[in-house]
């Protein structure tokens, strides 16, 4: 890896984005899932010298990406710790918040991090490598029923209970570590018709489980609301329909469970007017250029 790496994938619905921020070039702006810069790229491209630009990852490989630009902020961190730091920097108001919610092919495709069941390597799955539990930390101490839910909720398995109880059972022996080890265990009881899709269900609850990604969502989206301005925007991308679902009902009602209030004329009561009631999704030309955008939504909100 280069000390200096620009970017380390395409960003997804680039435009878009863009257009759900309506950027003002004097504003303060907050891009939490920095990763390659490609999104920070162009927030900057289009503030003012007044702009600012903070960027939040927690991910130290991230660093390598960091602009040469007074305007950008990096905070080494994890989003759900939005207001502490925007306090520490003497902000009391953002005029838009970005949260590309994908992991980037950076992640997918670097072996000895854990993220994919294509390469051999330990299972880490932490993005931030410097603290916290592991996958393998996970498979080796949780309960069978703890292990069950965690497959059932994150990767919507309907075979998590079997799942479950076949890696409790093997750590019995031995502790597993690798990814081939985990996956030696339990290819034989995915179906072979979906096994691809299995799998990534799989990997994709553990991941959620290491990073508390769901916790650190509501969070995040609560600070958030907090933070914005009347008329600043709030725009998130997410890849799986667990995110999805708790943004749509945020979005709409300003809480998690998506119930709405009424006031005695009957008007929805929210602090969000939705920018698009349908969600985006990228263009057929957009997929084919970058495989990673084909799951992505985007939806956009401004504070009211």
């Amino acid at each position: 890896m280069s000390n200096k790496e620009v970017c380390y994938h395409i960003p997804v619905m680039l435009n878009e984005c863009m257009e759900g921020l309506a950027i003002k070039p004097d504003g303060v702006y907050v891009d939490v899932t920095f990763g390659g810069g490609g999104h920070s790229k162009e927030i900057l491209s289009r503030l003012g010298e007044k702009g600012t630009l903070y960027g939040f990852d927690q991910d130290a490989d991230a660093e390598n990406n960091i602009p040469e630009d007074d305007r950008f902020v990096f905070v080494r961190s994890n989003f759900r710790y939005l207001s502490n730091f925007m306090r520490f920097h003497g902000e009391t108001e953002i005029d838009g918040l970005l949260a590309d919610l994908g992991v980037s092919s950076h992640h997918f495709d670097d072996k000895d991090r854990g993220f994919s069941f294509r390469f051999q390597g330990m299972l880490d799955m932490r993005m931030n490598t410097r603290a916290g539990k592991t996958a393998a930390d996970i498979l080796n101490t949780y309960t069978e029923e703890a292990l069950s839910t965690l497959f059932y909720l994150y990767g919507e398995l309907k075979n998590s209970r079997k799942l479950a109880s076949v890696i409790v059972k093997a750590r019995e022996t031995k502790p597993l570590e690798t990814t081939d080890e985990f996956l030696a265990l339990i290819t034989p009881y995915i179906g072979k018709d979906k096994e691809k899709k299995m799998l990534a269900q799989v990997f994709q609850a553990l991941r959620i489980e290491v990073n508390d990604e769901m916790r650190a969502l509501r969070e995040m989206l609560q600070q958030a609301m907090r933070l914005l301005k009347p008329g600043g925007r709030l725009v998130v991308m997410t890849y799986h329909s667990l995110e999805d679902r708790l943004v749509k009902n945020f979005f709409k009602s300003g809480n998690f469970e998506g119930t709405i209030s009424q006031d005695f004329f009957g008007n929805i009561q929210s602090p969000f007017r939705l920018i698009n009631n349908k969600v985006i999704t990228p263009s057929s030309e957009e997929v084919e250029v970058n495989p990673r955008s084909r799951s992505a939504k985007l939806r956009i909100a401004e504070k009211l």
